[in-house]
């Protein structure tokens, strides 16, 4: 009975914390953890623009704001681009028609693509206005990281024994490498729990470097040192770890 009594005394502190915490959201800033998933953009430059074009992806944050409307966080994200600068990347394997032959005898259907991603901490504030409340605002961080990125090569039916799994290595232009990455925008945090989200624009400076010993194509190693830097936006959807402030209980 003492038990019962016990965790149901817990439970009723608990409880009255939580709602006296949520009844706080629209009036003080307060501790909100969450988690968000969303899209990015970005437009390429520095040695990056010479390799690739734009790219999107899908990218996530896990965070944790503070009373002093300080924000901790922990980003990254997948990204993808189908438009690959890299002239004579299968030189070696073509025809003097430009075009590859499968073992098959036919004319392969070989496709480039670019792959990457990026993970970073960061630290930063959010600098709230009178309304929706004084946990949403202009959110401004940075922080550091790494990327990585190279070169998908796929064969439809996989007919180019020259571009098998081990062999597609001396072709992808594996690279990666530490970053800096620099974030503005707007996070908002409902009232009541129903609509939170971020959005804004994000900056990455890779210090990156070539990965590969050997590339067929140049035959040479690929290790020279690289300033990747991609530019573009970002937004997601926010899932708060808090419960809803307009749910009571009685005991």
């Amino acid at each position: 009975m003492q038990v019962k009594v016990f965790l149901l005394a817990i439970l009723i502190s608990f409880s009255s914390l939580q709602t006296a915490a949520q009844a706080l959201v629209r009036d003080s800033a307060i501790v909100i953890p969450f988690f968000g998933i969303g899209g990015e953009f970005h437009l390429p430059g520095g040695d990056m623009k010479e390799r690739f074009g734009a790219d999107y992806g899908v990218q996530g944050v896990f965070g944790v704001k503070t009373p002093k409307n300080f924000l901790y966080s922990i980003q990254g994200g997948f990204f993808f681009g189908n438009k690959i600068n890299q002239p004579g990347l299968l030189a070696g394997i073509a025809s003097s028609y430009g075009t590859i032959i499968g073992s098959d005898g036919r004319t392969a259907d070989v496709r480039l693509f670019e792959r990457g991603y990026h993970i970073s901490a960061q630290a930063g504030k959010v600098f709230a206005f009178k309304k929706p409340n004084p946990n949403s605002g202009i959110w401004i961080s940075a922080g550091a990281g790494f990327m990585q990125h190279k070169i998908r090569i796929e064969t439809i039916g996989n007919t180019v024994k020259g571009l098998s799994k081990k062999y597609k290595k001396g072709y992808d232009r594996l690279t990666n490498g530490i970053i800096v990455e620099e974030f503005i925008g707007y996070v908002y945090y409902g009232n009541k729990k129903l609509i939170n989200f971020y959005a804004g624009f994000n900056f990455i400076q890779g210090f990156t470097q070539g990965r590969r010993d050997y590339q067929f194509d140049t035959m040479k190693a690929d290790d020279q040192s690289r300033v990747d830097l991609l530019y573009g936006f970002k937004a997601g959807w926010i899932l708060p770890f808090y419960t809803n402030p307009d749910k009571f209980y009685y005991y």
